[in-house]
């Protein structure tokens, strides 16, 4: 058993979209770091869970060394960040990297743009939470599990097609969400 941790506890946090202009200055140099299809491959990675360099080499299939060449071009970008640390067996000091954000948009427009495209897609992703939340308890009452306080389930709760209820009512409440911000896309 080793005294230090050789596991980071870090997990991915949520944010606010990221939105970054095609025009601006940050964007030669995250356009730069996402250009090499290894690099692409590791934000993807760490957007599944946090991990040292040696743990995403190995993860993406490729030698630490070109790991650590492209997380070092990531972070100097932006894309990701040093959120914890662990030790290696032989007790080695290893950065934990995660996404710096969760979300990123890359746009061509204006600044004003960037920050209705932002408050919209932060809105957008609020309303899908919101959704799933509702689906739950939907699913819950069809199944009887809070259906017991309205009486029961109620009845034709396997619906349309053998699927769950919860699950029509959040694709029912997507379809709305998404040609809700289309039209509203394509009417600005």
């Amino acid at each position: 058993m080793s005294l230090l941790p050789s596991e980071s506890d870090a997990t991915a946090a949520d944010a606010d979209p990221r939105v970054v202009g095609v025009e601006s200055d940050d964007a030669d140099e995250l356009l730069s770091a996402l250009s090499a299809a290894t690099a692409r491959s590791l934000l993807r990675a760490l957007h599944e869970e946090p991990a040292p360099p040696a743990e995403l080499a190995d993860r993406v299939d490729t030698s630490l060394q070109n790991a650590q060449h492209h997380l070092e071009n990531l972070e100097a970008a932006g894309a990701v960040r040093v959120v914890d640390t662990a030790y290696s067996q032989k007790g080695r000091e290893m950065d934990v990297y995660a996404p710096a954000d969760q979300p990123l948009v890359i746009f061509a427009g204006d600044r004003d743009e960037s920050t209705s495209i932002r408050t919209a897609l932060t809105r957008l992703l609020g309303g899908f939470g919101i959704l799933a939340l509702a689906s739950a308890v939907v699913q819950a009452v069809a199944d009887g599990g809070l259906g017991r306080f309205f009486g029961g389930a109620p009845a034709g709760a396997d619906a349309a097609a053998g699927l769950p209820p919860g699950l029509l009512f959040f694709l029912g409440g997507a379809t709305v969400l998404l040609v809700g911000f289309l039209a509203w896309y394509l009417r600005g």
